[in-house]
């Protein structure tokens, strides 16, 4: 019998249909280099939590094309100050599995998550983008096992290059309009300029 999926909350922000006529049909990339600086940031901050991260790759926008953005988000992944993770961790929530999962597999799941976070002081983070949503369950508490046997400076690390996956995913998520029905490009603002791509 397949395990259950793990759930997680949606992190990507949500797409309107109140959008400007300009805007509806266009790419999400153009979409978000068209987009007031303010809604970037919102929207970036739910690919990963830390103001300073969003910030930065809202400021050097125009991307131009996912590749570029990704590596943009990377770097600044990279440069996150200890303060910066300890925001954009707190940010995170731990992953549950599918209501219909079995009694005990919740139970196991949740005190994995409580021994760890008792432990480490955030939630457990792990980009499972890699693998088919039947084995998520394994993965994560096979990682949360490996992890805790970790020091907390080490496991910091680990939790770090974790964030930057999921950030990524995510991103891809965002500008390829996975999910639109969670997408707010609604506050979006365009350029005057009548040229911008949008």
């Amino acid at each position: 019998m397949a395990a259950p999926p793990v759930a997680y909350a949606p992190r990507s922000p949500p797409l309107s249909s109140h959008l400007p006529a300009q805007v509806r049909g266009s790419s999400g990339l153009a979409r978000f280099n068209a987009a007031a600086a303010q809604a970037a940031e919102e929207a970036l901050l739910h690919c990963c939590g830390s103001r300073r991260w969003a910030h930065r790759l809202a400021a050097h926008r125009p991307y131009p094309d996912l590749g570029a953005l990704l590596a943009a988000a990377d770097e600044a992944g990279y440069d996150l100050s200890p303060a910066d993770l300890t925001e954009a961790l707190a940010d995170e929530s731990s992953a549950e599995l599918h209501h219909g999962a079995p009694y005990a597999a919740h139970l196991a799941l949740g005190a994995a998550h409580a021994e760890y976070e008792r432990k480490f002081g955030h939630a457990f983070v792990i980009c499972l983008d890699e693998h088919p949503a039947e084995e998520h369950p394994d993965q994560v508490l096979a990682g949360i096992r490996r992890r805790m046997a970790y020091e907390p400076e080490e496991e910091r690390a680990v939790a770090a290059d974790e964030l930057r996956r999921l950030a990524r995913g995510r991103l891809v998520a965002l500008i390829d309009g996975v999910g639109t029905e969670y997408l707010n490009w609604a506050d979006f603002s365009l350029s005057d300029s009548p040229s911008v791509p949008v």
